[in-house]
């Protein structure tokens, strides 16, 4: 037991370590780029905000306004009983703008584009296409790794506020059609319980999850060697182990915020 228990842990840190060396480069591969192939990164770079950005706002509008709609028809019919009714724009600040939104957020991005990157990239290295990069000299951090990389994490950051917004406002129509609250009422309520490290903490949550998503992505598809059933392999890894740092990078940004 205990030699399983330090064989994973070995294995959990190797891990991470892996995919800090893969951020790390892509940062640099940022902040000193190319002088050559700079149209062709800029390419790869739209095309994945194109996707994973504007392409997911349909089903990031329905899930947000669904959501918003859930917890303020829950929080409107329960907390009159408790004669706590004022504190509903507390309840979307606390449980859509610091928790669910940003993660949900992430959750919808690592089902379109986490998977869809690390598919896209296994089949590259079946089909040999990295090995040829890298035999004509191109880096694929700076070329592959990196557009891909900070597409998503702008994506996650705009798609996260986006959520939120949405969210807010399916609260409202709730609000407006049971509660009968005016809406200059709602604004007031939600943004006297929004605070400023609310806001910095979704940002904070939006740039660590596309982050961790991007490089987890990435790193599993590129692990892809010699046959093609093992893209779906290290896709569905690579979907799992997103889901679980997400979770885990949520403990460690709210955790010292909040306690």
């Amino acid at each position: 037991m205990i030699e399983w228990v330090g064989r994973k842990t070995i294995a959990g840190y190797a891990y991470l370590a892996a995919l800090a060396t893969l951020f790390t480069q892509a940062v640099l591969d940022l902040v000193s780029p190319a002088r050559q192939g700079r149209r062709e990164t800029l390419r790869v770079l739209i095309r994945q905000i194109l996707f994973t950005g504007v392409d997911a706002l349909p089903v990031t509008s329905v899930i947000a306004l669904l959501l918003g709609i859930i917890i303020v028809t829950q929080a409107g019919t329960q907390l009159p009983k408790l004669g706590a009714g004022g504190l509903v724009g507390s309840i979307i600040v606390v449980t859509v703008i610091r928790e669910l939104g940003p993660l949900i957020t992430a959750f919808i991005v690592v089902g379109r584009s986490g998977t869809a990157i690390a598919t896209e990239l296994g089949n590259m290295s079946v089909t040999r296409e990295v090995v040829a990069l890298r035999l004509m000299g191109i880096p694929i951090s700076q070329f592959v790794i990196m557009p891909r990389m900070v597409g998503m994490v702008l994506s996650m950051l705009c798609l996260t506020f986006y959520f939120d917004v949405v969210a807010v406002f399916g609260g409202y129509l709730v609000a407006d059609a049971q509660l009968t609250i005016p809406f200059s009422a709602f604004v007031e309520s939600v943004t006297r319980a929004l605070s400023t490290t609310d806001l910095l903490m979704t940002a904070i949550k939006g740039f660590g999850f596309g982050s961790a998503v991007a490089a987890v992505c990435c790193y599993h598809g590129l692990a892809v060697r010699s046959s093609y059933t093992e893209v779906p392999q290290q896709t569905t890894r690579a979907m799992i182990n997103s889901f679980v740092l997400c979770l885990l990078v949520d403990v460690v940004v709210t955790v010292p915020l909040y306690l």
